[in-house]
């Protein structure tokens, strides 16, 4: 493939605007605001997200939608709650031809239950879909810091193109068939990331943190493959990669919410004094909202949701998942 589109300005699209151009594609470049796109067209540069990075000349800066032309693969990079609403803009403009359809969002929609690809089927059912996911923080990519990821596609030739795309010295992709579990992996990883943030504001010390991480991955392969998912997909890039760099990292925005909760924070405060998205706010409901309808046990995202969305303190949550009846490792 010779061309992209990226969708979407945030700091994980524009690293990724670079890292295709950096493979020799023409990439064109899309976001939504108008007026940030055009000072990244006259500077080369994301000043809101990623202001170190320059974008190579072969990444064409688009304002408006109805000037995106079709390309070979058509990257969207945007924050899961306006991924329906993007999708269909884009459906209405000619990049609506493109033939190969990368999806990089993690969520699962409220109410439909519906994965990020699945959105986007909707909109653009003339595609192939895949999905790009993994342990992928922009500011290292965009630093050119070694990096793994996977492209999940049920089409092993454009599974392997789109792998193509995104192998470059720094950055090394495997591809896998199942787009469920990886798409459910990605999204139940954020939640969890919360809490391990929470933890560390409680300051309870690396035993509580390696113990939530590990009982959160247990949560993650119920339910994941509950709805369809692969086991081993979730001891894979998607699954355990995913939660380690989100549950441990200094960029991840989740564990940056769940740290500021454990200090004793507001979450509406929190979240009002930063441009960046924590998808994993939203997805707790969603997520929470698919465990209970599937009657999946799942104890940790119970509290996460409580602490978020019913008003129950940090402390109260973790003290309430310490004090649970003692259990079989294995259930």
């Amino acid at each position: 493939m010779q061309s992209a589109a990226v969708i979407g300005a945030g700091s994980w699209g524009t690293a990724q605007a670079a890292m295709l151009a950096w493979r020799g594609m023409q990439v064109q470049f899309w976001g939504r605001d108008a007026s940030l796109m055009a000072e990244i067209a006259a500077t080369r540069k994301n000043p809101r997200y990623l202001p170190n990075l320059s974008l190579p000349a072969n990444v064409e800066v688009v304002a408006n939608v109805a000037d995106l032309k079709p390309v070979d693969m058509l990257v969207f990079v945007v924050p899961s709650k306006g991924l329906r609403e993007t999708a269909l803009l884009i459906a209405s403009s000619p990049a609506e031809q493109s033939r190969v359809v990368v999806s990089c969002a993690k969520g699962i929609e409220m109410n439909t239950g519906r994965r990020m690809s699945e959105i986007l089927a909707e909109s653009l059912p003339q595609s192939t879909l895949a999905v790009l996911t993994g342990p992928n923080h922009a500011e290292e990519a965009a630093a050119q810091l070694a990096t793994a990821a996977v492209v999940a596609c049920q089409n092993d030739d454009i599974a392997k193109a789109v792998q193509s795309c995104y192998t470059l010295p720094f950055f090394r992709c495997y591809t896998t068939d199942d787009i469920s579990g990886a798409e459910w992996a990605g999204a139940m990883k954020n939640p969890y990331a919360i809490a391990a943030g929470i933890a560390l504001g409680l300051q309870l010390g690396d035993n509580a943190i390696a113990a939530l991480v590990t009982r959160a991955l247990a949560e993650m392969v119920r339910l994941g493959v509950a709805m369809g998912g692969r086991m081993e997909t979730f001891y894979g890039l998607s699954g355990v990669g995913d939660l380690m760099a989100t549950c441990y990292s200094e960029h991840s925005r989740n564990h940056r919410v769940g740290l500021l909760l454990g200090q004793g924070q507001p979450l509406e405060q929190i979240l009002s004094s930063t441009r960046m998205v924590a998808e994993g706010v939203l997805n707790t409901a969603s997520l929470h909202q698919a465990a209970r309808a599937r009657g999946v046990r799942t104890p940790l995202l119970d509290e996460i949701h409580a602490v978020l969305h019913e008003g129950k303190s940090a402390r109260e949550g973790m003290k309430a998942l310490l004090s649970r009846d003692p259990r079989p490792e294995a259930d």
